[in-house]
C-alpha cells in the first residue's frame, strides 16, 4: 500500500479523465490517473475502424493542445486516440496504464483505498471517477431466442465488415452508430435493413464548412440544456432510452445506399427477428446497436448509487464526501457525457473538490 495519500485518484484516462487530470494539475494537487488499458486512448481504438466524430475540432480539443486536423475537419476514433496519448505526454500527467482498479473502498482511517492488480493498494482522500459510460453492451432479452446459426453482433464489438457474415444484414438502432455500420454493410455488398424509431436528424450537412459551423448552434443547445433549467430537464426526459438526432447521416443517405427502413423488432418467432406488423425477418447477421451502459460493480461504497444510478449533484456525490465522477449522462447538461460538455463538468468538479486551493489562486 501507498504510504502517503494522493490528494486525487482518477479513475480512467479517456478525455473525462485527461480533463480532469489538467484542471487537478492547475490546482497544484497530487495526484495519479489510473486507467485498464495498455495505452491511453484505447477505449477510441477499440471502436469501429470508419468511426468518425461529428464534434468539431474546436469543441473536441482539450484546453492547451489543438487537434492535429484542420479547421473545418472532424477526427476519426484512431485521431483521437492518439491525440489524447500525445496530451498526456506533453502534460506529463501521470498514467498507469494496464491497472485498472479492481475494487473502490473506503478505509477505516477515512481514505479512498484503490485495490490494483497483484495484490497493490493505494490510499487518496479524493477520488474521481472517469471511467466511462459505454462498458457493458445493452441487448434485448429476446436476443437470446435468436436461431443459433444467426450472428449477433453488439455495436461495441463490430469493428468493420469483416465481422459480418455473408448474406443479409439487420441493424437493429437507428441512431448514430446504426446509421454508420448500416452505410458500411450496405457499401460492403450486403442486403441491409435497419430496424428502430428514426431519432430525427438535424439540419445540413457537417461535413462543408458552412454545416461545421452551422453545428455549432445544435452543439451551444445541447451544453445551455442543463439540469437546473427546465428547458434541460424536459430535454433529457424526452430522450430518455432513445438516440441522439442523426449528424452525419441522414435518411435519404440510408435510401440511396439501398438500405431498406422498418420499425421496431418487438419478437422472436421460430428463432427469426420479428417486426410490429408481424413480418419474420431471415438476416444472416444481426447487428445490435442498442446502447451500452457503464460497469461500477467494482465500486464497493454503501450508498453511492441507488435504482436510479449515481446518486450526485453536478458529478459530486450527494452522499460519499470526496467522491466524484465526471462523464455521467445528463451530468449537467445533455452534452455532459460528450467531448463538447465533459470540460466544463471537470472544471466545475475539480474546483468543488479543493475549494482552498481555489481560494488561495483567488487571493
Amino acid at each position: 500500500m501507498s504510504t502517503a495519500a494522493l490528494d486525487l485518484a482518477i479513475i480512467g484516462a479517456g478525455a473525462a479523465g485527461l480533463h480532469t487530470a489538467r484542471r487537478a494539475q492547475q490546482h497544484g494537487a497530487t495526484f495519479e490517473v489510473f486507467d485498464a488499458h495498455a495505452r491511453i486512448g484505447d477505449t477510441w481504438r477499440e471502436r469501429y475502424r470508419s468511426l468518425r466524430l461529428f464534434t468539431p475540432r474546436r469543441w473536441a480539443e482539450l484546453p492547451g493542445l489543438g487537434l492535429d486536423i484542420g479547421y473545418f475537419e472532424y477526427a476519426t476514433g484512431m485521431q483521437l486516440a492518439d491525440y489524447l496519448e500525445r496530451y498526456a505526454a506533453t502534460f506529463e500527467i501521470p498514467v498507469r496504464t494496464s491497472t485498472p482498479v479492481q475494487r473502490l473502498s473506503l478505509d477505516p482511517s477515512g481514505l479512498f483505498r484503490l485495490e490494483l492488480p497483484d495484490g497493490e493498494e493505494v490510499l487518496a482522500e479524493r477520488v474521481v471517477v472517469a471511467a466511462g459510460a459505454h462498458h457493458r453492451p445493452i441487448v434485448p432479452a429476446l436476443a437470446a431466442e435468436i436461431d443459433p446459426t444467426i450472428r449477433q453482433v453488439h455495436s461495441l464489438d463490430y469493428h468493420g465488415p469483416e465481422d459480418l457474415a455473408a448474406g443479409a444484414v439487420l441493424v437493429v438502432g437507428a441512431a448514430n452508430s446504426g446509421t454508420d455500420i448500416a452505410l458500411e454493410a450496405a457499401a460492403a455488398g450486403h442486403r441491409t435493413t435497419i430496424a428502430g424509431r428514426n431519432p430525427g436528424q438535424i439540419p445540413g450537412h457537417i461535413d462543408t464548412p458552412v454545416g461545421n459551423l452551422i453545428s455549432s448552434i445544435f452543439i451551444r443547445r445541447l451544453r445551455n440544456a442543463t439540469s437546473d433549467t427546465e428547458k434541460g430537464r424536459r430535454m433529457w426526459d424526452e430522450r430518455k432510452g432513445h438516440g441522439v438526432n442523426l449528424v452525419r447521416n441522414h435518411v435519404s443517405d440510408l435510401i440511396k445506399a439501398g438500405i431498406r427502413q422498418v420499425g421496431r423488432v418487438v419478437a422472436v418467432d421460430d428463432g427469426l427477428p420479428t417486426l410490429e406488423d408481424g413480418e419474420r425477418l431471415d438476416p444472416a447477421t444481426i447487428v445490435w446497436c442498442t446502447g451500452s451502459r457503464p460497469v461500477l460493480g467494482w465500486i464497493d461504497i454503501p450508498g453511492f448509487a441507488d435504482r436510479e444510478g449515481v446518486r450526485h449533484d453536478r458529478g459530486i456525490s450527494t452522499t460519499v464526501p470526496g467522491l466524484a465522477f465526471v462523464g455521467l449522462p445528463f451530468q449537467y447538461s445533455i452534452a455532459s457525457p460528450t467531448l463538447m460538455g465533459m470540460g466544463r463538468d471537470a472544471e466545475y468538479v475539480v474546483e468543488q473538490l479543493f475549494p482552498a486551493m481555489r481560494a488561495l489562486q483567488a487571493a
